[in-house]
């Protein structure tokens, strides 16, 4: 990766965060995989630092919260126990996006049960300052979590989705349709009409459009679960800082107070450390003898 010039690490990353998988890159660029792989995994480290760092004391009026799912290696029900110890198997990414500013505050990538919730939404209050009115899926893991990280000052209300069969829908792959909705107040005295997951499901679609490891029904999938959350980590990064938004006309952290511009690719890129470089030391002929 050392050799790879500044015009080279733009077009690979400029690839991926597009939806482009690790192999068609290496075959429009020329570059090995191995070495497109090692980009990702030093700036996807470099991202999650960033966003921990500096994704703090947000002003979030509204925050909505959901889980998208992925795997690695293997779906959960062909996965063996061997398997599963490295990491293969469900994974879920949980995404908390502030419906005003569309900044994605926290996201987490782990399972889907009561302890990943617990430090999802301990990360995201400890993100946000001020009152803020949160919706989420029925997921019941929520509740609890939400309660012992933000107690009562918050309004929390649940939206639930009601899915059906239809009748014009024929085949396995099929979306269902939704013909109902169920929302629940469960504290404070939220907004009825703010009461909603639309924003963060729209998340949940540009992720898949956008990091080919969550494209459904190819086999662009992860294969390693630590590359898959370096994936996640750039991916957000990208839609935070560099993308701009089509409604906001800038991008989640301009419009967050985050950043005083949009950032460049090369600036993204530039989060990076330089790798270190070490000199060899004179050549030393074998003995031959």
């Amino acid at each position: 990766m050392n050799s790879l010039s500044p015009d080279e690490r733009v077009r690979i990353i400029s690839a991926l965060v597009e939806g482009t998988s690790l192999r068609a890159v290496s075959r429009m660029t020329g570059i090995a995989r191995n070495t497109i792989t090692t980009l990702l995994v030093n700036l996807g480290e470099a991202c999650m630092k960033y966003h921990d760092a500096h994704v703090r004391n947000v002003r979030v009026r509204r925050l909505q919260c959901d889980e998208i799912w992925a795997y690695v290696g293997s779906k959960q029900k062909n996965t063996s126990p061997d398997k599963k110890e490295i990491g293969w198997g469900d994974v879920w990414t949980w995404v908390g996006l502030d419906a005003d500013t569309k900044l994605v505050v926290s996201y987490l990538v782990g399972g889907r049960g009561a302890d990943w919730a617990y430090d999802f939404i301990k990360d995201c209050a400890e993100r946000i300052r001020g009152r803020v009115q949160l919706t989420t899926d029925g997921h019941k893991p929520y509740l609890e979590a939400v309660e012992e990280n933000f107690g009562a000052d918050i309004d929390y209300a649940t939206l639930h989705k009601i899915y059906g069969a239809s009748e014009e829908t024929v085949g396995r792959y099929s979306p269902a349709k939704c013909i109902g909705t169920d929302c629940k107040v469960v504290v404070g005295d939220p907004d009825p009409q703010h009461i909603s997951t639309s924003f963060v499901e729209r998340q949940n679609l540009t992720m898949r459009m956008h990091m080919r490891r969550f494209t459904r029904l190819t086999n662009g999938f992860s294969k390693k679960l630590d590359n898959h959350a370096y994936a996640v980590a750039l991916h957000f990064m990208y839609c935070n800082f560099v993308r701009t938004h089509q409604t906001l006309k800038t991008t989640p952290a301009v419009a967050a107070g985050l950043a005083d511009h949009v950032w460049s690719m090369d600036e993204l890129i530039a989060l990076m450390p330089e790798p270190k470089t070490e000199k060899r030391g004179p050549y030393k002929p074998r003995n031959s003898n």
